[in-house]
């Protein structure tokens, strides 16, 4: 019989998680299928508990919930608790359980597939809503020499450098937020746009000279070239988009939900190819 899943988000028409899922059925010989989920913004409780009733499986969760899918679902599993962010959930055993895979897609994508390790850089990442919760954690792990967090509203870069303050010591010259203009004579080997502001073709109010040598830019947005990585390219930055951390992400939630885990190099490709 088959199983049902999806991705919830506001909006979500863009989402390419239901031909990156079907590949992995596909690859692994599993009975699934996976649509998109769209949630109004006073919703998404509504939309996914509906779903589970229905017979839904499990959703993976997007833009704007992954906050409030933590305070949804009964359990939390993985990276989620510390996250305070969830954008992955199984409907398993009566429970709702709640999983964050996006810091591991994050660092599997740069330490593995774009070879770039995080152990010893100066990094900046720019946003403070639930993606960045999701990945800090993964990321202290992976032991940067610093971290800064930089946001259009101040007040959350600080709010999410306090979530984290237990995991500020694996970074060697710690986590610290700073508004955009303060970022002007610093620089960084990784800038992260964790924000969404690619997706208007908007631009974070980055400082020029902020890439050191050999820097990498990533863009979490994937299948567009974002205003931030024109920006980084005409710094000399080396770009990527977030294609890789998508992928990577959603091979953690189908290991959760099926116990296997895909082969992720030939679906990063596929998508390269059509994008």
């Amino acid at each position: 019989m088959t199983d049902h899943y999806a991705v919830v988000g506001n909006p979500v028409a863009h989402s390419v998680s239901p031909e990156i899922h079907a590949e992995f059925a596909r690859q692994t010989g599993q009975d699934l299928d996976y649509l998109r989920l769209p949630a109004p913004r006073d919703g998404f409780k509504a939309t996914v508990l509906k779903f589970r009733d229905e017979g839904g499986k499990g959703v993976n969760v997007t833009l704007p919930f992954k906050h409030e899918a933590w305070s949804l679902v009964t359990a939390h599993g993985g990276d989620a608790l510390d996250a305070g962010a969830v954008n992955t959930i199984d409907f398993r055993d009566g429970k709702i359980t709640g999983y964050n895979t996006d810091g591991i897609g994050l660092v599997t994508d740069l330490e593995q597939n774009l070879k770039f390790p995080l152990r010893g850089k100066r990094v900046l990442l720019m946003g403070a809503g639930g993606a960045t919760y999701g990945v800090m954690g993964p990321m202290l792990a992976a032991r940067p020499e610093l971290l800064v967090v930089a946001n259009r509203t101040p007040d959350k870069a600080l709010a999410l450098v306090a979530h984290f303050e237990k995991s500020a010591k694996l970074a060697r010259q710690g986590v610290s937020a700073l508004p955009y203009p303060q970022l002007g004579g610093s620089q960084f080997d990784l800038v992260i746009n964790a924000t969404s502001a690619g997706l208007s073709d908007a631009m974070p109010a980055l400082p020029s000279g902020i890439f050191a040598a050999g820097a990498l830019a990533y863009d979490m947005v994937y299948g567009k070239s974002t205003p931030f990585m024109t920006f980084a390219a005409a710094q000399g930055a080396t770009v990527a988009g977030g294609i890789g951390m998508l992928v990577e992400q959603a091979a953690a939630a189908f290991l959760i939900w099926r116990g296997v885990r895909p082969a992720t190099a030939p679906v990063i490709a596929m998508l390269k190819r059509e994008s």
